[in-house]
């Protein structure tokens, strides 16, 4: 039997566009995510970032109209 190797891991997604530069209300305004959020980007899962993009950032989007 021939083991496969592990499949690679998801890409690493980040709604980060480059303007890094956080707002009177603490949010990035590129992104749209706080200090804490940002610097704990890093260590959350492939899923935790995808809840992230897919629930919490069209929110904030909308409360910035």
């Amino acid at each position: 039997m021939t083991l496969l190797p592990p499949p690679p891991p998801p890409p690493v997604i980040t709604p980060c566009i480059g303007v890094c530069q956080l707002d009177g209300d603490g949010l990035c305004d590129g992104c749209l995510r706080t200090g804490p959020e940002i610097a704990a980007w890093g260590s959350m899962s492939h899923e935790q970032r995808v809840a992230w993009i897919e629930q919490v950032q069209p929110l904030r989007e909308r409360q910035r109209q």
